[in-house]
């Protein structure tokens, strides 16, 4: 039971406010007003158990802590207000079917989802809409808050100066790579092998002997999706890979079955569920061709006399990585790998792909590793080898390698006294009403009562 509570933190924790009304033994009262926002009895104790079921630890009485926090978020919405903020619904519904989708895959089907909390996937979405706008709002706001926050190198320096070494962030090894990657050739006959069984799913569902959820489920080779029948959810055309999108996009009959399309990830029919604006919600059933033993080990016979002809001189890598490599997002970049976690070049081990790691782990800085089979970010089996460009061993944090870091914690630092700083002005100016039981409670922001 712990587990399915906490696999449900990220989706049922954003329900709080909205499941309130359904709770049965809480008799409701309005117990402040922020602004023009209400914030019930029932707010109160839906979170006081989300959190206890979530095993949060709430510092200090939950019954003050948790309305305080709840009158924070109206503040914040009550400025969106005054500032026009506003988010697009494309932008929201993006979220809350990633939010939902990732909740899924995690218990195995939306069926239970919807058991769980006693509500449709309509009224789930619909609900989580609400919040995630909110919250979306509430971060414009605070972005807007600190935007014109800068530190200078001097104030960096000073901040730190005084500080014991072991108070110090630690930067965790660091390591920057290059890659080459090679694909084993899919032969043509397994290539028609995909395609005819993709024919065979459209022929089934258009003569009804099956339906394409069903089909999905039992082939789709997109595993985020074949538990939902391949239903992918409401999303904007930024959302696919352009050839995908130009077809979902194209569907107008629900009933229709798409033409084949081939991806970056395999082969794809569509079947469009519905349209709202410019999003559309598709099902889709993946089917990828599969790489023979004897191509795989074509490949690594390729790359191992790629990497020995470097290794003797003959090539650097960093030529071989723009003609031999085919990985379209590192080939024009010399191979190196690019970490979105910190728009760097620079991993932790933990963040490269497991293969990766295991090759790099051992490696000195310049050595090539041997050839290594692995699956690459779209799902395919691929080969590749690669070099150790740089590694920057584990330590504590310094102005001269780890800048950037250390100006990061003083600006944080400063944009957190910025906001409590605009929290406590905010009070003052905003309309707040406190129920009398509420009014011995000590605050983070004492500015509450009036």
């Amino acid at each position: 039971m712990k587990r399915l509570l906490t696999l449900f933190f990220i989706l049922y924790s954003s329900f709080s406010i909205l499941s309130a009304q359904t709770q049965s033994n809480v008799i409701d009262e309005v117990i402040w007003i922020v602004g023009d926002e209400a914030i019930l009895k029932s707010d109160v104790e839906q979170a006081r158990i989300d959190a206890l079921s979530q095993g949060q630890r709430i510092e200090g009485d939950p019954y003050c802590v948790i309305p305080e926090q709840l009158a924070i978020r109206k503040l914040f919405l009550h400025q969106a207000a005054i500032d026009s903020v506003s988010v697009s619904d494309s932008e929201v519904y993006q979220d809350v079917d990633f939010r939902i989708n990732r909740i899924i895959q995690q218990l195995g089907s939306k069926e239970k989802m919807e058991d769980y909390l006693g509500k449709t996937m309509t009224q789930i979405r619909e609900q989580l809409f609400d919040v995630v706008r909110d919250e979306k709002m509430t971060g414009e706001v605070r972005s807007k808050l600190v935007s014109g926050i800068k530190v200078t190198p001097n104030q960096v320096r000073n901040y730190f100066k005084d500080m014991p070494e072991d108070s110090l962030p630690f930067i965790p090894t660091k390591v920057e790579c290059q890659i080459i990657v090679r694909n084993p050739i899919v032969t043509p006959e397994e290539i028609e092998r995909v395609k005819d069984e993709l024919r065979d799913y459209t022929d089934r569902i258009n003569k009804g002997t099956s339906s394409f959820s069903t089909l999905a489920v039992m082939y789709s080779e997109d595993t985020g999706t074949a538990r939902q029948g391949g239903e992918c959810g409401l999303a904007g055309r930024g959302s696919f890979v352009p050839e995908f999108s130009n077809v979902a996009f194209s569907l107008n009959d629900p009933k229709t079955v798409s033409k084949i399309v081939e991806t970056e990830y395999g082969f794809h029919i569509i079947q469009l569920i519905e349209k709202r604006g410019d999003l559309v919600n598709v099902r889709h059933i993946l089917r990828k061709p599969h790489v023979s033993d004897d191509a795989i080990m074509k490949a690594i016979a390729d790359l191992d006399s790629i990497s020995d002809e470097i290794r003797r001189g003959l090539y650097t890598f960093d030529e071989c990585t723009q003609f031999v490599s085919q990985d379209k997002d590192t080939r024009s970049n010399y191979g190196i790998m690019f970490n979105p976690n910190d728009n760097s070049s620079k991993f932790e081990m933990k963040d490269l792909q497991p293969e990766i790691a295991k090759a790099v782990a051992g490696m000195n800085i310049g050595e090539i590793s041997k050839p290594f089979l692995m699956v690459n970010n779209k799902g395919k089996e691929v080969v590749a080898v690669v070099k150790l460009k740089n590694r920057i061993n584990g330590h504590r944090a310094t102005m001269s390698e780890d800048y950037q870091v250390l100006q990061d914690v003083v600006i944080e630092k400063m944009s957190t006294q910025k906001i409590e700083q605009w929290i406590r002005e905010k009070q003052k100016t905003t309309y707040i009403r406190i129920n009398d039981d509420w009014k011995n409670c000590e605050f983070t922001y004492p500015g509450w009562i009036k």
